[in-house]
């Protein structure tokens, strides 16, 4: 991918013919009115720009000039950027078995290899510090935040974490609301959406069964200026899980996959109804073979099953009231491939474990097999080993892949000496 340094390199050494044939270098002053050619035309600064391929490097010529942070920071060019530079995936954070201590707190592990630009990156969020002085177990990661747990007392307490922004500080979430004397808890869970103003927006869903004839109510609230409001409550008789393999935030609409049943419950927000939706045929339901991933469409949701026998991975697409299938992948073939590349890997045969997680838009895998803790990149179809697995003493600890922020966060402009100060501030933090 050519960086807006290398196509401004091509400008300075093209050749220009001359009248005979023959060709000559530009002399410097012709080259520079090439560049100020370039850089002075809106159009091709942005097409220069659109491939510089990291958003570190986006912030950085933001802060060239105003001209240039206004193009960058421009809401059109930034879903442009994001449509042909997807979020990067930088590693992911667990909550290893600390075996000296009865205290465990989590722990980044890089995905390699990285590209140099994104090394300093990666070296914050390896040396941050969630803290020690008790369990801290991770909720979520989503947009650069992690979303910790951990018991004070005889209450959660969640606080999110923003490794990338060294500026920023812990934010603690207010005690979650309770279960009604009449009820009695089946499950709880924090869940996240994006609040359109480049930030986190969280939501909290509290199941309850209400009496004997299984009727089952569902509270959910929105944390809104630091508090927990209500924003709807509904009940209904479809049976609802114990202990849900995974819940989904998909715009306005939650959806609820079981351990072992083959219908996903959806929960309308706006409308405060329930409706289900059956697994595509052939698909049988387990935690350890199924899990639920986010869709750029707000309408559509992702099921990624891996058929054990055959050792095969399939991915659909719900949209509509339909299901795609939009990818298989044999998973046999491609550990026999990484085999043949990684000779610390055994010569056993393949042995699936374990499907932990799976990215927005089914783009990556992460899961065990063979007491191994892979990533399995779909769009590349690549399959890697993780060094620093997570597996220990032959138990297998859930990931949460860590993403590069987006959208960037780009400094406010004053004057030249803050803009000198906030390059000064970004490039010392970042490189």
């Amino acid at each position: 991918m050519d960086s807006a340094k290398e196509i401004l390199r091509r400008v300075h050494s093209k050749k220009k013919p001359c009248v005979d044939g023959e060709s000559h270098q530009h002399s410097p002053t012709s080259m520079s009115a090439a560049v100020s050619k370039v850089l002075e035309d809106d159009d091709l600064l942005r097409e220069i720009i659109v491939r510089v391929g990291f958003p570190t490097t986006l912030v950085r010529a933001s802060l060239v000039c105003k001209r240039w942070y206004h193009h960058i920071s421009d809401r059109r060019f930034l879903r442009r950027f994001r449509e042909r530079h997807p979020p990067r995936l930088l590693g992911f954070c667990h909550v290893p078995e600390d075996e000296c201590s009865q205290s465990s707190c989590p722990r980044f592990v890089p995905i390699l290899p990285l590209p140099p630009e994104l090394a300093a990156v990666v070296s914050r969020v390896a040396s941050y510090s969630f803290g020690v002085d008790g369990d801290e177990w991770i909720r979520e990661c989503r947009r650069g935040s992690v979303l910790t747990g951990r018991y004070e007392g005889l209450l959660w307490r969640h606080r999110v974490h923003h490794p990338l922004c060294s500026g920023r500080d812990m934010y603690i979430l207010p005690p979650l609301p309770s279960v009604q004397n009449s009820s009695y808890h089946m499950f709880s869970t924090i869940l996240s959406k994006e609040d359109g103003a480049g930030g986190m927006s969280y939501v909290y869903m509290l199941v309850e069964g209400v009496d004997e004839n299984k009727v089952f109510r569902v509270r959910v609230y929105m944390l809104q200026r630091g508090v927990w409001c209500m924003h709807t409550s509904s009940t209904t008789k479809i049976p609802l899980p114990l202990l849900p393999r995974k819940v989904l935030l998909v715009d306005n609409k939650i959806y609820i996959a079981d351990k072992f049943s083959d219908d996903i419950i959806v929960l309308d927000l706006p409308a405060s109804s329930f409706s289900k939706i059956s697994v595509p045929q052939g698909v049988q339901c387990h935690h350890y073979t199924t899990i639920l991933s986010r869709a750029d469409d707000a309408s559509g949701v992702y099921l990624t099953h891996v058929h054990v026998k055959e050792l095969q991975l399939c991915i659909w697409l719900h949209k509509g009231h339909n299901w795609l299938l939009v990818n298989t992948i044999c998973l046999r073939q491609m550990w026999a491939n990484l085999r043949m590349l990684d000779h610390t890997l055994g010569d056993e045969d393949v042995d699936f474990h374990f499907l932990s997680h799976v990215g927005d838009n089914a783009e990556f895998v992460f899961l065990e097999m063979s007491n191994c803790t892979l990533h399995l990149d779909v769009t590349s179809r690549t399959l890697r080993k993780v060094h620093g697995t997570p597996i220990k003493n032959g138990h297998f600890i859930a990931v949460h892949p860590f993403m590069m922020i987006w959208p960037p966060i780009f400094p406010l402009l004053k004057d030249a000496t803050a803009r000198f100060a906030i390059w000064t501030s970004y490039d010392h933090n970042t490189s």
